[in-house]
Order: C-alpha cells, then structure tokens, then sequence
C-alpha cells in the first residue's frame, strides 16, 4: 500500500524577514537531545536537561507550538526495505515551465521512489533524493518519469554511497 505523501515541512520564505525564536539554555538543550533521539521518553529527556518532568513536557510543547519542533520521525534505512540503490537527482525546469514548481514538487512527492524533494535556489531547481530497488527502476525514475516529462530541461544523478546524519541543531548562540 502507498503511503500518502507528507506536507511540506519547510516553511515557505517570508515576504519579509523574521527574527529567530528567542531560546534559552534549556530549550537549546531541549533540542540538542531530541535531535539525536527524538523517541526519548520525557522523564530521560528532563533529566539530561536538568528540568522537572512538568517543566520539560511543558517547554517541548511550546516548542511545538511555536513550530521549532515541526515534528518527530523515525530514520528508515531503505536498503532494509530493499531499495538498496540511492541517488540525488537535480533537476532543472524549463523555462516555460517556471509557474509550475510548486505543482512539481507535489508531484514529485508522489513518487514512491522520492524520499525527499528539496526546492533550490541556484542552476538546479530541485534535488529530489530516492531510493530505488535497482539500477533498472532508477533508470525508469530519471528517463522514464523525469526526462520524459516536458517541464523537465535536464536532470542530473549522483549516487550515493554513504550518509550519515549530523544530528546539529542550528542554535544562533554557538552551543
């Protein structure tokens, strides 16, 4: 069964720009743990960060609230699922084609293959990283579905061999 895609996480760019949320030592700390291990219960997390339980359950909502935390997932490797061939394709959009991003995107989303699509700003339009079973369904995925789609210029695919998670939280106070 497909799954339905997810909505976009990623905020879209503000008309004008906003001031970052204001975080203390403990919201930082927050979210330095549960970037690492985000299933962590919250008693654990309260007392690496060294907060009541009430305290902590209470800053994780907020955090939530005021979108820092836009959500919790598990990181499935999917040559355990036996997709075992993974790629990064860039993809550039013709130029008749420029209104239609948001509309690829969606449908790039819907992709069994894509396990990310990521707007750009730069020579490609988009990167969209899959996982594919083999070289065969990768190829149908960029010459069958990509290349043969008429608001597609170009595309261009790297595999990838190695990935490792950083687990950083990109705190504007240097921690």
């Amino acid at each position: 069964m497909d799954a339905q895609p997810t909505t976009v996480t990623a905020p879209s760019a503000p008309s004008a720009p906003s001031a970052p949320p204001v975080l203390d030592d403990v919201d930082a700390a927050i979210l330095e743990v549960l970037a690492v291990d985000g299933r962590i219960a919250n008693n654990a997390l309260a007392e690496r960060v060294g907060v009541a339980p009430s305290t902590c359950l209470a800053r994780v909502r907020a955090l939530r609230e005021r979108g820092v935390i836009r959500g919790f997932a598990a990181d499935i490797d999917p040559a355990a699922l036996g997709h075992p061939i993974q790629a990064i394709i860039a993809v550039e959009m013709a130029s008749h084609a420029r209104d239609r991003l948001m509309a690829f995107m969606d449908e790039a989303r819907t992709m069994r293959e894509v396990l990310n699509v990521y707007l750009l700003g730069g020579e490609a339009d988009f990167f969209l990283h899959v996982a594919a079973r083999s070289v065969e369904e990768l190829h149908e995925v960029v010459i069958g579905r990509l290349s043969g789609n008429p608001d597609v210029a170009s595309t261009r695919t790297s595999l990838v061999f190695k990935y490792a998670r950083s687990g950083r939280v990109p705190l504007s106070s240097g921690r």
